[in-house]
């Protein structure tokens, strides 16, 4: 690609510090090192830069990444290695977030010494953006959850007084996700709360929004979030990563996926940073049990809990009884690789926005158990494209076996699923032809706003949805999302 702006241009690139942020951070990085257009420089701790470190060294390419490690504060019950949300038990998060923020002043040191023409940040840290434009630098936000999730949290943000309902209807919270959606957005860090920073990012972000999404996916919902925030919304595209040679691990799975029948096999993974109550883990045991499928299950735990063996948390006698079409992955399993084998026939999924791109990149339909976050709205936007269907719990929030089971079967062998099975098989092909389209226009946006220093709107001003970044906080009113639901 040609530069005609003159020099190579420098990014700092600073996602939030857990592995579902970093990951597409560390993509569009890459994918913008590629263009020989840029130097890039990605910061975080050193918890998670060890990681990173591991996967830039399987990288075929050259890349011009350089990683800038980003000291926390030690508090108490909250050491070094725990400084990532990989593994952190949920009660130590408001801590995580509290020793994020005490790290601003290093962080402006780290931007003082850069002098980067350009930051991209992520949605928690709202003094990121500060620290650039001190310096007279632009910055971006870059939204690594869904554009219809993004659209959601800003529909309710604005509109809590209004009592306006979104206007997008397959797209709701149930009853019983209420409670989790509210707790979660009501929850704050050293007196701030979660929402009022989100807003905050995305007002003071230079004239666009980046988002991890895709035109044919959420079009809809990317223009409704360019509407409410006054900010151009530009995909990224679904920055996958991408299968790479690995371990011993990863190996023995990928030998014993090659002994079952094509499309045969579930993959099971509710990734890093969520944990299944006892209740769903028995739940969903008893469900694969019952749905006679083959299945990979990748099981994770809180770096804090005692380790037990598997056979103590799952039901008695189920290891046994599954010998020959489960497999029991502790910890940890290569992911894309596993979705991208002929054998895998779907993938149970809790519809973190990561693992939902993966699976539309390789055509897996997905079997949906969302749980809090973004994971309920990912969920419903998989039902609505057609590329997967819902395990719907009951009115209580409870999954049951008997409906793992049925919507396992369904979708992986039943001819009823037959429909999905398509659809996700489409998507795949139009991701590939589509190739990384969305990059352009990315490279073209970052660098005019390289170019032109001075043109920058912070702290909502210049071209933003005015006092977006000081609106009061209020309680959300989340009946406004509130639909007639429908089992598929």
């Amino acid at each position: 690609m040609k530069n005609n702006y003159g020099r190579k241009r420098t990014i700092l690139m600073f996602p939030w510090l857990g592995h579902g942020h970093i990951s597409p951070f560390l993509e569009l990085a890459k994918k913008l090192s590629n263009t020989n257009l840029f130097n890039i420089y990605l910061c975080s701790t050193p918890a998670n830069l060890n990681s990173v470190k591991k996967t830039l060294k399987t990288e075929c390419d050259l890349l011009s990444i350089s990683l800038i490690e980003l000291h926390l504060p030690t508090l108490p019950d909250l050491p070094p290695h725990l400084h990532t949300t990989n593994g952190l038990p949920l009660h130590l998060m408001p801590t995580l977030k509290q020793a994020f923020d005490m790290s601003s002043p290093r962080f402006s040191r780290i931007m003082k010494t850069l002098r980067p023409d350009l930051l991209v940040y992520d949605m928690i840290q709202s003094w990121a953006p500060m620290s650039a434009s001190a310096l007279g630098i632009p910055s971006v936000c870059f939204i690594t959850t869904s554009a219809t999730m993004a659209a959601t949290m800003f529909h309710l943000y604005l509109n809590y007084s209004k009592r306006v309902a979104f206007p997008f209807r397959t797209i709701y919270f149930r009853t019983y996700e209420y409670k989790h959606v509210h707790e979660i957005l009501e929850s704050s860090a050293n007196n701030r709360k979660d929402k009022d920073r989100v807003m905050e990012c995305v007002g003071n972000s230079s004239r666009i929004v980046l988002v991890k999404s895709f035109e044919e996916v959420e079009g809809k919902y990317a223009n409704y979030l360019s509407v409410l925030t006054g900010k151009k919304v530009v995909p990224v595209g679904p920055l996958v990563v991408y299968p790479c040679h690995g371990d011993l691990t990863q190996d023995s799975v990928m030998q014993w996926l090659d002994t079952k029948d094509t499309g045969s096999t579930v993959f099971v993974s509710f990734g890093s940073e969520f944990f299944l109550s006892s209740a769903d883990l028995e739940e969903i045991a008893y469900g694969l049990e019952m749905s006679n499928v083959n299945f990979i299950w990748v099981l994770r735990f809180p770096k804090s809990e005692t380790k037990e063996k598997l056979s103590q948390l799952l039901p008695l006698g189920f290891i046994e009884r599954v010998k020959g079409r489960g497999l029991l992955v502790d910890g940890w399993a290569p992911q894309t690789k596993i979705l991208g084998h002929k054998n895998i026939g779907g993938f149970v999924s809790h519809c973190g926005w990561n693992s939902v791109m993966e699976a539309m990149k390789f055509g897996v339909p997905i079997i949906a158990m969302p749980m809090q976050l973004d994971q309920p709205v990912n969920a419903r936007l998989v039902v609505e494209v057609g590329v997967g269907v819902e395990v719907v719990r009951d009115g209580n929030g409870r999954l049951m076996r008997e409906k793992v089971a049925s919507v396992v079967q369904r979708v992986i062998v039943s001819e009823v699923g037959a429909v999905v099975r398509e659809k996700a098989k489409n998507m795949s092909v139009t991701l590939r032809e589509k190739g990384d389209k969305e990059i352009g226009m990315v490279v073209e946006e970052l660098l005019k706003l390289c170019q032109n220093r001075g043109d920058r709107l912070v702290s909502g001003g210049g071209g933003g949805r005015k006092g977006l970044a000081k609106t009061k906080s209020e309680t959300f009113a989340m009946d406004m999302f509130c639909a007639v639901e429908t089992e598929v």
